[in-house]
């Protein structure tokens, strides 16, 4: 959801065009194309990286988890093309909204996109969560229950449903509005007419807060399971896990940072249209909803990360670099105890054209057994 608009200060429908008066706006749209760029770059290569992964696992049980990330950065990629492309045009038409789209089709589309795809990641995070809590506290029940093809219609559940809320507005005949920095299309926010104009974005945020909800529940079952799992298994005698352990504790590595990311960006903007809606008195502010929506635009750009950073063989590597000091510190000592021992074998063998003895060794801390008049000799 790429709606980096510009607020309205000192800029209005009239003067919008001009460069010395509007100079946020081409910052604003330089914004807005670099963050399309960079959300389409980065889910694009999430995109190859989980499509690999499909192919090599997809007999496996976490073939499924890998279709749900695969239809999360697929809906995040479509959302930047959509809603970026939107923009741009928008800004490339000066904002005059009464001259390109005087039957308010093109608002009406732009809402709706915004919705539907603010909504749909939402949707399938809740959905991952819960599918990796089945998986991980009822793994018999899984395996029955949620075979590929039921994944294939989870997702298609969770976009019909977000397209739905997206389309009410449409349906009713309230449909979305130009807001105020005229760069985007939401809720009327703004004076409400009626009971619909307060239960439309209501019905938007309190779907938006109980998937970030479930997401939170599930994620926490899941992990505290995972934990007792490792916990029995240590004190078992076991080794702590194996290949499916470590793909569970990958899978849930990113659930929980793909929660984290949803609910810092959404968070906000869900809580301050919350409390916009029910407030009886004083019209919003344009600058606030504006920087809330900014705010919401950063999930679709950090989701594809999560699955390029929180993988098995990233995190492998950031394991040793973290340990690198460590490593580097005990091989400069082993290589200094291993050049003192060369230099008194060395000795040694000048003395004494002999054999190696046996019990010489360089390991360890260097105790060297040698013959007392070895040792006077090197004295």
């Amino acid at each position: 959801m790429s709606t980096n608009g510009s607020s309205d200060s000192g800029c209005t429908a009239e003067d919008s065009t001009t460069n010395s008066t509007c100079s946020p706006s081409e910052l604003s749209v330089t914004a807005s194309v670099v963050s399309m760029t960079g959300g389409i770059l980065s889910n694009s290569l999430a995109l190859f990286i989980l499509v690999k992964s499909y192919h090599r696992i997809r007999l496996k049980s976490t073939a499924s988890f890998v279709l749900f990330a695969s239809g999360l950065v697929v809906t995040d990629l479509l959302g930047h093309l959509v809603n970026g492309s939107l923009v741009l045009f928008v800004y490339g038409s000066h904002r005059k909204w009464e001259a390109f789209d005087p039957g308010h089709v093109l608002c009406g589309f732009f809402g709706a996109s915004l919705v539907f795809f603010g909504l749909s990641p939402l949707f399938l995070g809740g959905a991952m969560a819960v599918e990796r809590c089945v998986g991980v506290t009822r793994p018999f029940l899984r395996s029955t229950a949620v075979a590929p093809r039921h994944v294939k219609r989870l997702l298609g559940l969770a976009w019909a449903l977000a397209a739905l809320v997206a389309g009410l507005p449409l349906v009713l005949w309230r449909p979305y509005q130009v807001q105020r920095s005229r760069s985007w299309c939401f809720f009327r926010e703004e004076e409400p007419r009626d009971w619909l104009d307060v239960l439309l974005p209501l019905v938007f945020c309190t779907l938006g807060l109980l998937a970030l909800l479930l997401s939170v529940v599930c994620n926490t079952l899941t992990s505290c399971a995972l934990l007792q799992s490792r916990v029995r298994r240590r004190q078992g005698g076991g080794s702590g896990g194996g290949r499916g352990t470590s793909y569970h504790l990958e899978m849930i590595l990113q659930l929980l940072a793909i929660m984290l990311v949803s609910c810092v960006c959404w968070g906000p903007l869900l809580i301050y249209v919350t409390v916009l809606t029910t407030r009886t008195r004083a019209e919003p502010s344009s600058l606030s909803l504006l920087l809330m929506v900014r705010i919401a635009t950063w999930n679709q750009i950090l989701d594809p990360w999560v699955y390029i950073l929180l993988r098995k063989a990233v995190l492998r590597k950031l394991y040793l670099l973290l340990h690198a000091g460590t490593w580097s510190s005990d091989s400069s000592d082993g290589i200094h105890r291993r050049r003192q021992c060369t230099v008194l074998w060395g000795s040694v063998a000048t003395r004494h054209s002999s054999a190696r003895p046996n019990n010489f060794s360089c390991r360890g801390s260097l105790h060297l057994h040698l013959p007392d008049d070895t040792v006077k000799t090197i004295t």
